[in-house]
């Protein structure tokens, strides 16, 4: 399996795109941090790249994304978060205290199944996220009979 500098580089040479220092800061700030906005990327890359500003990673971000080396989700208000092309997983976001879970994909097949029965729609599970109450924040609330 390729490292992520060899695959940016390899995929970059395959549709006539050079490789830049830059291209490869925003990748490996994406990779590093697992989820993370355009904003969080750019504090990241410039602790160590202080000249790279927020225009060049939003740019990157989106070259990237239609390279299918990154993918945004959006878990809640704000900035989307990137993650790597293969870290797929559902998001579960605590719309009270904003807290971030994961589950596999494969949680959702039975939904998938049933939408693509009743309407022959295909779900991506990979690119998506759940809002609800996290189990701290439920503590203590009841449900009324």
């Amino acid at each position: 399996m390729d490292s992520a500098p060899e695959m940016l580089r390899r995929t970059l040479r395959e549709r006539g795109l050079r490789m830049t220092p830059q291209r490869q800061l925003v990748l490996d700030a994406v990779t590093e941090l697992e989820h993370a906005t355009p904003e969080q990327i750019c504090q990241r890359i410039q602790q160590r790249t202080p000249t790279v500003n927020i225009t060049t990673v939003y740019r990157t971000l989106d070259l990237l994304e239609q390279l299918g080396l990154v993918r945004h989700t959006h878990l809640g208000h704000g900035a989307p978060t990137y993650s790597v092309d293969a870290h797929e997983h559902v998001h579960l976001v605590c719309h009270r205290c904003g807290a971030l879970d994961e589950v596999p994909c494969e949680a959702l097949a039975a939904l998938g199944e049933q939408l693509h029965a009743a309407r022959g729609f295909h779900l991506d599970a990979s690119h998506l996220a759940l809002s609800g109450v996290c189990a701290d924040c439920s503590v203590g609330d009841q449900e009324l009979p």
